[in-house]
């Protein structure tokens, strides 16, 4: 196997950068990226560690994100698996990427930057959902935000397609992993109650 250990090799691979692919980048949230992201229910939190990386799908019932202003968004951590592995990943190295979605759109809308953690009472209290509130509140720094080619999505066929009959379940995995001992079939049968239950 042949393999690129050169940014030279890579460079030489590719034409350079057309314009538009510069030209798009912004250091702070604009109009038009503004109302891009507020309408996005749903990104992807990209976070790194010591132990690696880690990319998290989030997604709010309306905005996923806040903008407190053009240089910054809040995020609540809502109710998850409580793995901690986004969180934990923050405390220790602040970088995030994060990419946001519309369905119907094949636009992408990513935003890189530096995060914290904040359990300010009153940044909390921006959040309610069902009566309920965030235990803490993402806070990103934007540092760019542009967006991303749609030839990806256009390829996938994103939003035009529906590819999930026959795949495993979550209970199928969890039965695979633990050879049989996990009982897969009440976990998906129950799931869909506790979900809703324990949705905030």
């Amino acid at each position: 196997m042949t393999w690129i250990t050169s940014e030279e090799q890579l460079s030489a691979m590719f034409n350079a950068p057309a314009e538009a692919s510069l030209l798009k980048v912004a250091r702070r949230l604009t109009p038009a990226y503004s109302r891009w992201i507020a309408a996005s229910r749903f990104c992807l939190l990209a976070t790194v560690g010591p132990e690696g990386t880690d990319c998290t799908p989030r997604g709010d019932d309306g905005p996923v994100v806040q903008e407190l202003d053009p240089g910054t968004l809040l995020m609540p951590d809502w109710r998850g698996n409580n793995r901690l592995d986004s969180l934990r990943n923050i405390v220790r190295d602040g970088r995030v990427s994060l990419s946001f979605l519309i369905p119907g759109s094949n636009t992408i809308v990513r935003v890189n930057g530096t995060a914290r953690l904040s359990v300010d009472p009153a940044m909390i209290a921006r959040f309610e959902q069902a009566g309920k509130h965030p235990k803490l509140v993402i806070v990103v720094a934007v540092t760019e935000v542009y967006t991303q080619c749609a030839r990806a999505l256009i390829r996938a066929g994103l939003w035009s397609r529906d590819d999930a009959q026959g795949l495993p379940t979550p209970g199928d995995i969890l039965s695979e992993m633990s050879q049989g001992t996990f009982d897969g079939a009440e976990y998906d049968q129950i799931w869909p109650a506790r979900a809703r239950e324990t949705m905030w």
